[in-house]
């Protein structure tokens, strides 16, 4: 389990339980999509229970269900947890529960660590635990991080337990229950209400949070439902793909194919609102809208998935989906989980023989495991699960084949070690390998090019062009690639990166648009300006910004263009200002709009809203600098290494600014520290060797950039750096070994090619 996870409030919903989806009452078309007449958009949310006098049914199935218990007023018919003065213990702090006045209350260490007593407003969730809520000034609501564990005794549960027990979290910790991470408003509401209206004024640090239902209610899935219920045979609230597709078994085949093909993904995307890991960028947004004009879905970055996609944080399902045969099959959330229970629709392996044929699946023939048992199931060899929030287990959605050659060269897990966990991967692989003689594994794996990539391999370039060219992956691997190739761009990946916005693939099309953050003026006008009118939202927020700077340039119909999607960005920034993110956004934004003055207070308050958020005090030194006051930016980075000591992010930025400042001893010494504290962020190794060599230091920073090398030989500036160096110190055979080292891995490197054409002339009779 990673133990500080940052969202763990955020999707509770969707991290408790799997099952989820709301299939139409009627085969009528949907009247939710984009593809909606204009008067269906007047509709209003008139609450669920409106909806149970003529779905009965339905109701009484919901009732109950983890959608109907996500959030409830705190009381006795839905306060699971002991609150009858009992203590618990976590750091030294001992935290009460009790009853006062058929109220309940927790008296526990507050923003400050002082004992304070809390009345508890809400319960969120019902199984396997259950968090409390309580509100606080201006109405911020908070939840508590010591949770109530509803399982049985049996299972180790009836117990208060907290969700980092192996950390010290107190109330300077970012991560404190107090802390902005813990907040219900911005952080678990919208997934566990329906309509949630955030309100937050940024002028006043204070919310207005409303919602219609306190749940997850109908509404939440089936959209605002007043016309309905005035004209239900008019205005049906189903969705738009057909959802009563059969599934057949050609003749030979043994897995059953979807028919019709599924050519939309509605259901899927109204589900992903709150079972995605995804940044949000407004709440005017009506289930059934694309799923894109209000959120960002994260990409299989590092520290939240495995380099072969496999989920390592809590990832809420709809990234780990993405990339599975199923979703490309047509497999929909319904087609598993029922709607209205939320749960399956069958148990064990009966789920899977919807699709796969027993007599092929269910044999030993498949599985090589002569004693069956009941770990012997489709969905731990496939889908194998990671508990988080210390007990809940949750399963991965991509439906994956266990590789444990991969794990031999990736580090990433395999279900098969799960199970004999005494084992090693390569016992794993070996068994794998008597089994299919033929070859089952060492398969190319998109994991190896995004590995690849991770770590500045060699193969880096070629491995990660062949990824995002591949049209048979998903389009989340596929802008994933891309993300890794922008932070080393050259002729060839820019080529290949403008290419693909021609795609007709949404998710692709965003990542490609914030490569081009690295690229000149006309480019981005180039390939950007016709985004700015895109049906997405989040296409034309990031048009808007890489366009901002060659406002100017634009005709007047692109830079009316441009004014709207820029309040657009703006809008989502200022909707999420109670983040110091939202905050350092939006005074970023001021800095390109030459607004320093404004810039300046954004970032202010976005430090003091989080102190240890290293980001907003880099940022603001740099507006320092621009004004002229290096002093200050030294004094502001400064405290931005006392509030935060591990963030590398605060050293480097120090180390520049003593750089300016002729402080060059001290610098390289803040610039080493900064890449101590990231060993594997090739930069920071990188800078430091270039500053030793600019303070005359050059053997020592050649030693540094060699180091720098041997660990990252895929890195371009630090190949660069060696060609440079060596040739200021007319080493000549040495320039040019790593020039033409630097060209075989990026062939269309501009200035290696200048630089190796120079070296030539000097060294060819």
């Amino acid at each position: 389990m990673i133990a500080r996870q940052l969202f763990h409030v955020w999707g509770f919903l969707a991290s408790t339980f799997i099952s989820f989806f709301v299939v139409g009452c009627s085969p009528q078309p949907n009247t939710l999509s984009s593809r909606e007449p204009p008067e269906q958009k007047q509709a209003t949310y008139v609450g669920g229970q409106q909806c149970s006098n003529c779905h009965q049914q339905e109701w009484n199935l919901w009732e109950n269900s983890h959608h109907d218990l996500s959030l409830q007023a705190a009381g006795p018919d839905s306060v699971l947890g002991n609150f009858s003065n009992t203590t618990f213990s976590y750091n030294g702090i001992i935290t009460e529960f009790f009853i006062r006045n058929d109220a309940y209350w927790t008296k526990t260490d507050g923003p400050d660590g002082t004992l304070t007593e809390y009345e508890i407003t809400h319960a969120i969730g019902s199984e396997p635990l259950q968090q409390y809520v309580t509100k606080f000034a201006d109405g911020h609501y908070q939840v508590l991080s010591i949770a109530w564990d509803t399982r049985t005794e049996e299972e180790g549960g009836q117990r208060w337990f907290h969700l980092y027990p192996n950390d010290v979290v107190n109330h300077n910790d970012p991560l404190h229950w107090t802390g902005v991470y813990q907040n219900w408003n911005g952080t678990c509401a919208d997934c566990h209400s329906t309509n949630l209206k955030k309100n937050y004024s940024r002028t006043e640090t204070a919310f207005q949070t409303n919602y219609s239902d306190i749940n997850v209610s109908c509404e939440a899935c089936h959209g605002p439902g007043s016309l309905h219920a005035q004209q239900p045979e008019t205005f049906q609230l189903t969705f738009s793909e057909n959802l009563s597709a059969d599934w057949l078994f050609s003749e030979n085949s043994s897995i059953a194919q979807r028919v019709p093909a599924l050519e939309e993904h509605t259901e899927i995307e109204i589900c992903a609102r709150c079972h995605s890991r995804r940044s949000q960028l407004t709440d005017e947004h009506n289930p059934g809208d694309p799923f894109l004009d209000a959120f960002r879905p994260s990409l299989l970055d590092d520290g939240i998935y495995h380099p072969d996609g496999q989920i390592q944080e809590e990832v809420y399902v709809y990234g780990s989906f993405l990339q599975s045969k199923m979703y490309a099959a047509g497999v929909t959330c319904s087609n598993c989980h029922d709607p209205h229970t939320a749960n399956l629709r069958f148990e064990g392996d009966a789920l899977c023989a919807q699709c796969h044929l027993p007599s092929k699946y269910a044999d030993q023939s498949h599985n090589h495991h002569e004693e069956q048992n009941e770990e012997m199931t489709c969905a731990n060899c496939h889908m194998p699960s990671q508990t988080y929030m210390s007990v809940d287990p949750r399963r991965d959605h991509s439906f994956r084949v266990p590789r444990p050659d991969l794990s031999i060269e990736l580090g990433s897990p395999n279900a098969c070690n799960n199970c004999h966990s005494i084992e090693t991967p390569q016992w794993a692989a070996n068994k794998i390998t008597e089994w299919f003689p033929e070859g089952r594994l060492g398969t190319p794996h998109y994991g190896q090019a995004i590995n690849a990539g991770r770590i500045w391999s060699a193969e880096r370039m070629p491995l990660l062009l062949a990824l995002v060219n591949d049209p048979s992956l998903p389009s989340i691997v596929r802008a994933t690639g891309i993300r890794l190739l922008a932070n080393q761009l050259d002729d060839l990946s820019l080529s290949t990166i403008e290419n693909l916005l021609y795609l007709n693939e949404p998710l692709i099309q965003l990542e490609g648009l914030a490569a081009l953050n690295n690229v000149g003026i006309d480019t981005r006008i180039n390939f950007a300006q016709r985004f700015l009118t895109s049906p997405l939202r989040a296409l034309r927020i990031e048009a808007a910004k890489l366009l901002l700077p060659a406002r100017s340039e634009l005709s007047e119909r692109r830079q009316a263009d441009l004014d709207k999607a820029l309040n657009e960005y703006l809008d989502s920034q200022d909707f999420n200002s109670e983040r110091a993110e939202g905050l350092l956004s939006l005074g970023n934004t001021f800095v390109q709009m030459n607004n320093l003055a404004e810039a300046e207070d954004t970032m202010r308050a976005a430090i003091n809203n989080e102190p240890y958020f290293t980001a907003a005090y880099v940022n603001l030194a740099d507006v320092y600098r621009q004004t002229g006051r290096e002093n200050e930016a030294e004094i502001l980075l400064r405290s931005a290494i006392e509030n935060n000591p591990q963030n590398p992010a605060g050293y480097f930025a120090l180390g520049l600014s003593l750089v300016r400042s002729g402080q060059a001893r001290e610098a390289i010494e803040m610039l080493d520290n900064a890449a101590t504290l990231a060993p594997n962020e090739p930069y920071y190794h990188y800078v430091t060797g270039i500053a030793l060599n600019s303070n005359g230091e050059t053997e020592a920073g050649l030693a540094k950039l060699h180091v720098t090398h041997n660990q990252f030989p895929g890195h371009r500036d630090t190949l660069f750096a060696l060609a440079t160096i060596y040739r200021d110190e007319e080493n000549w055979n040495a320039a040019e070994l790593y020039t033409r080292r630097l060209l075989t891995i990026s062939p269309s490197d501009g200035p290696a090619q200048v630089l190796l054409t120079e070296i030539e002339g000097i060294t060819t009779p």
